[in-house]
This record gives C-alpha cells, structure tokens and sequence, in this order.
C-alpha cells in the first residue's frame, strides 16, 4: 500500500487540509473586509424632495436634504463610518461657484448629516466640475484649456467652505498641480488645522465614469479631461503623483478607479505608509449590477470577492457603492 504515491506521507501539500470548514477558511484568511473600511458616496441634488432613481446606477439615487436624516440613520445601523459627498447645484456658472458658496447644496447637506448622525464621517469632495456650465474642473483660459493656477483659489475656497460646514476629510479630485499645497495652507490659515486632506492623488481617465457623470450631471461640454487626469497606461506616473501629494501635505491618498488599477493600487501601497483608498467607480458598480439584473452573476458572491480584491490589492479605504449593500449582508 505504501508503494502508491497517494499514501505516501510527504510527497505533496495537502492545502485543502486547511479549506475544510467555514471555520478553518476564517481562522486562516489573510484579507479582511469588514463596513468598517467602506466609504458611501451620496448625490444631493437641489431643490429635490425626497430621492430620485439614478438610472445607469442600478439602486443608487439622488437624494434631496429632506432625505439625508433617514439616510444617515439606516448608514450608521450598518457600521460604515463615512460618506463621500457630491453636490448637484440648482445653477452653474462659468467659475463653479456653487461650489464654494456658504449655502451651497454640498455645505447644507454636511450640516444635514452631522445634525442627523454626528458621528459620520463626512468627507468632502473639493472638484468644479459639478458647478462649472462647461462641466470642467476649472475656470477656462482663452485657449479653452484649463486654467491650473485660476483653479486653486476656487478650490482652496471651496475646502474651506466645506471645513466650516462640518466636513471630517478634505477630498480634492480636481488633478491640478498644486492643488494640495494650496489647500492645506488655506485649511490651516482658516483654523482647520486638524482636518485631513484625502487626496484623489492617482486619478486616471478613465472610461469608467459614465454612469456618475449622469448621476452627478458632470459630463463636459467639450473635449475630455485627458489633460489633467492620467493615462491610463502610466503606473510610474501614478507613483510619482501620489509622492508629490505626500510631500505637499496629503494625509490620506487614493488610486480612482479601483479594478483596472489593482496593480497601481499594489505599487501605491508599497511605497508609502499613508492611508490608501481606493474608489470603486460607477462603471465598476454598474458593469456588475447590469450582470446581476442578467443572472449572471450572484449579486453578494460577486460584490463581496470584488471589494475583497480591493482590499487585498492593498487598499485601507474602499470607497464604493456597493457599500450598503454588502453590509447589509453581514
């Protein structure tokens, strides 16, 4: 009997030994997930009473103000500790001004939930594109690029605005250099010396943000914005721009979008001892929800090794909208 190769003892690893039981595959998993490292994304849109159907995002709205107390309520019986806002103003403008406005949608809503929940994390995301009649990131220069330098002052206000409105985190998307420097000097001259800036450091352009450029009315009105966010094809850049906001002043970074970047992600967490989020982009959300709607897919398997994936690629923060969902299933 010994002479089988089956039975002889040493001549193979026998892995399943350690895959038997749900209780032996917790004891020795490496990754973990838990609410506990899931950011929400929310649209507030004004003027709007109760909450509308994002149609590209399957299971995701826009929410009015009157919607937010609710919201916040059934965030917190899941466990997720946070909420990244997105402001739809009731009027654009060539300057994004709504974005800095005192009592601008983004600036009520913060209120909203911290009066709702005040233990929600509220991070605030610091972009023009939102605001802007041309759907951009930054003021136009007459050549109709977009002006870096003009940016920064809206921007540096507009993280201002959030910080006195209540917002936990600082969270600037826009891709203008310098952008980071700029807002930590503001932060810190209006007093917001605690408050921590987020940075969306590797952002890149992608094909990926179709559905949240309909939920948050952003699309451009021209052109694109390969200018300012990254080729999709440049890991070492990415590298690069994270290491410069780290030296300006970013507390936290982000690699945005997460699937098709789990190697940046990897490359990313590997360089620096900061926080990294990784943001599960819409594309991301609806390319699996439309698979689910199809049968394709199981909905809770395929959420949870997607988000685990994320995790294990190295991200500390998942910002995602898959996050009330999985949640709920735990």
């Amino acid at each position: 009997m010994l002479d089988s190769p089956t039975m002889e003892y040493g001549n193979f690893r026998r892995h399943r030994r350690l895959r038997g039981t749900p209780a032996m595959r917790g004891l020795v998993r490496e990754t973990e997930l838990t609410p506990a490292h899931l950011v929400y994304p929310l649209f507030v849109e004004a003027g709007l009473s109760g909450r509308t159907p994002i149609i590209s995002m399957p299971g995701q709205d826009r929410l009015g103000l009157d919607a937010l107390t609710d919201e916040a309520r059934s965030i917190a019986a899941l466990g997720i500790p946070a909420v990244l806002l997105f402001g739809l103003p009731a009027s654009k403008d060539s300057v994004g001004s709504g974005a800095y406005a005192r009592d601008g949608i983004v600036q009520k809503a913060v209120r909203r939930l911290k009066d709702a929940n005040p233990g929600l994390l509220v991070i605030g995301d610091v972009c023009l594109c939102e605001y802007t009649s041309h759907g951009h990131c930054g003021p136009l220069a007459a050549d109709g690029s977009v002006d870096n330098d003009a940016a920064l002052p809206l921007l540096a206000e507009t993280a201002v605005s959030l910080a006195e409105a209540g917002c936990d985190i600082i969270a600037p998307s826009d891709m203008m250099d310098g952008r980071v420097r700029t807002l930590r000097v503001a932060l810190d001259s209006a007093g917001h010396q605690q408050t921590p800036i987020l940075s969306y450091a590797a952002k890149f352009a992608s094909a990926f943000y179709g559905p949240f450029r309909d939920a948050a009315d952003s699309a451009p009105q021209f052109g694109d914005r390969h200018g300012y966010q990254m080729d999709p094809a440049n890991a070492r850049m990415a590298r690069d721009e994270v290491l410069t906001d780290i030296a300006e002043g970013a507390d936290m970074v982000m690699v945005k979008p997460a699937l098709p970047y789990l190697d940046v992600i990897r490359q990313v967490r590997d360089a620096v001892d900061v926080p990294v989020a990784a943001y599960n982009v819409s594309g991301e959300y609806s390319m699996l929800m439309a698979a689910v709607a199809n049968g394709w897919l199981d909905e809770g398997r395929a959420v949870a090794e997607t988000l685990t994936s994320i995790r294990r690629a190295g991200a500390d923060i998942i910002i995602t909208y898959h996050a009330k969902q999985w949640a709920a299933r735990q």
